[in-house]
This record gives structure tokens, C-alpha cells and sequence, in this order.
């Protein structure tokens, strides 16, 4: 029988639910409502019975002119800078405040532009904490590699500091503390080229499908935190986009790529790593209700965003 998870860092089973209702990182409409549908289908509750003390935090709230956009490129060759930036500097402040009062923040999306801010208030909090980021995509172009100009593929970008020449000044006030060997990908399988060229310039530890396929989800997991947390001590923060799971189990999301993890494979990436005790932070983002062709597919995606939220926090099958 699984062990009940231990939390090293939040021993006490305080969380603090960070809703992040934002589309601007990328040009399709829905994903800001992510948040409500799982906190809709239970999710809060979810938590409670899993023996949590929860809080709902929402500091999007009363902001919503900051989220208009436009799908026009900058100067800098990316969307929506000013409205990523405000987004972003308001979830950053919420995901520290959680992180001072000793609760752990877990942010649903809302699109994957806002790893900029809970990544940087992550590592604000506790310089040594490392990342597993889940995702059918790297999300560390920078404005001077990204083709779309969408920068909910960039947030690694600002908190490695990499390309620092190309950020529109309005990111200068991201903390760039993230080090390329703190930073493991798991789910990969749509890398742009000048993505691939980051990752291998700085030596970034990436686990493709490719990986999967060849030695197992278990073994991948285990490898990845052998690159980044060898010691099992550092606090870790999971940020989990649910286009890492297959579309068939996935469909309503932004970015479908056919060839993800099986739901299973998805769920045991957060089960272990609430069976190390290191989880610190999480994100649940890219749930996009409007983009299910049909209830089930909006239905089958919630469900999931919402089990891999009770996987981490510690759910198990026995």
C-alpha cells in the first residue's frame, strides 16, 4: 500500500488556491475560464478531503480591463507585453504572499504565461527550489527566438534570463534566479528550433515522449530529479500544463499535440512527486473549456486538470 505523502515543506496542509483567469499569452479565447470550471467541478473540495486547510486567492480580481489583447506583435516581436507583465507581477506578489504565511500556492490557469510568475515567486521565496515542468512544449523561447510572438511560450526565458538583450523593458523587474541545471522538462514533443538550440546551449535537462517511450514514466521522473534534485532536499515546484497528456484524454485545451502521455503516465509524474514530500508550489494551467468540441471533451479535461491537482497534493489509488 502507498504511503501518504509527507509534506517537507508544508507539514502542516495549508494551501492557498491562486486562480489565474488570463488569456493574454496566446490568441485563443476560453482558457481564462479554466479556473472556474475546476473550482466548479470540486476542486477545492477536492483538496479539503485530502486533509488540506484551504484558501481561494484571486488577484485578478477587479483587474479585468488588463486583460484585453491583441494578436499585433511589438517591437520586440511578442503579444500582449503589458498586459503579461501587469498579469504576471499580480499573481507573483499573490504566489509570495502564499509562500510567507507558509501555505502552498496552487495556481490554475489560465494559460502557461504566468510560469513567470509563479517560477520567479518560487525561487523568491526558497533560492534553491527546482522545477518539473510537464508540457508538450518548452515554453522557453525568448522574444528573440519565438516565431508566434505568443508568451505563453516564453516564461522559462524571463526567469533564466536567457536572450536578456530581447525583453521588452517591461520584464525587467523578473527575478532571473532560475539555474539551467534547476529546470527539468517531462512530456516533450512540439520544441521549436530555437528552442532546441536553448536547451542544448545550456545543457537544460529535457525528457521528450521519446524518453518516455524507451524506459518508462517512472524511470524518467526518477531521472529527472536526479538531474536537478539529486539529494531529495530542495523544495520542488510542478508546473503542469495538461497538453503533456494525450488530447485523446486532454481534448480541450490550446496547443493539441497527439502523441502525450496516457492519462495514467500524467497523473503518476504528480503522484511521485508528492511521494518525494518536496512539492513546494504547483500549477495547473491550459485547461480551455471553449475549445471542447462537445460537453464530454470539456468534462474529460476538468476532470483530469483536477486529478493531477489531487495527485500532488497527495491522492493515491490505495
Amino acid at each position: 500500500m502507498t504511503t501518504p505523502a509527507e509534506y517537507k515543506f508544508h507539514p502542516q496542509k495549508k494551501s492557498t488556491i491562486i486562480t489565474a483567469p488570463f488569456s493574454g499569452g496566446q490568441p485563443k479565447g476560453g482558457v481564462d475560464l479554466g479556473p472556474r470550471y475546476i473550482l466548479e467541478a470540486g476542486f477545492e473540495k477536492q483538496l479539503q478531503g485530502l486533509g488540506w486547510t484551504t484558501l481561494v486567492a484571486n488577484p485578478l480580481e477587479g483587474h479585468e480591463f488588463e486583460l484585453k489583447k491583441t494578436n499585433d506583435k511589438d517591437s520586440f516581436g511578442v503579444k500582449n507585453t503589458q498586459i503579461v507583465l501587469d498579469c504576471n507581477k499580480l499573481i507573483f506578489e499573490s504566489c509570495l504572499e502564499a509562500h510567507k504565511k507558509d501555505t502552498l500556492p496552487v495556481v490554475i490557469g489560465g494559460d502557461h504565461s504566468i510560469g513567470t510568475a509563479t517560477v520567479a515567486a518560487a525561487l523568491e521565496n526558497n533560492p534553491d527550489t527546482c522545477v518539473l515542468w510537464i508540457d508538450a512544449h518548452a515554453d522557453i523561447n525568448s522574444p528573440k527566438t519565438t516565431d508566434s510572438g505568443n508568451l505563453h511560450g516564453c516564461p522559462m526565458s524571463f526567469v533564466l534570463g536567457i536572450d536578456p538583450e530581447s525583453f521588452p523593458p517591461e520584464f525587467g523587474w523578473v527575478p532571473a534566479k532560475l539555474k539551467p541545471g534547476k529546470i527539468a522538462y517531462i512530456g516533450l514533443r512540439d520544441v521549436d528550433d530555437g528552442e532546441k538550440a536553448i536547451l542544448k546551449k545550456y545543457g537544460i535537462p529535457a525528457f521528450s515522449m521519446y524518453h518516455v517511450d524507451k524506459y518508462g514514466i517512472g524511470k524518467v521522473v526518477e531521472m529527472a530529479l536526479d538531474k536537478v534534485n539529486p539529494d531529495r532536499k530542495f523544495p520542488i515546484h510542478l508546473s503542469y500544463d495538461v497538453d503533456a497528456i494525450d488530447p485523446s484524454f486532454t481534448p480541450a485545451t490550446g496547443t493539441r499535440v497527439e502523441g502525450g502521455l496516457t492519462l495514467r503516465e500524467g497523473l503518476f509524474v504528480a503522484e511521485d512527486v508528492a511521494q518525494t514530500g518536496l512539492l513546494s508550489s504547483l500549477d495547473v494551467v491550459e485547461t480551455n473549456p471553449l475549445l471542447g468540441e462537445h460537453e464530454n471533451h470539456v468534462l474529460d479535461t476538468v476532470s483530469a486538470a483536477c486529478a493531477i491537482g489531487r495527485c500532488a497534493m497527495g491522492e493515491t489509488l490505495l
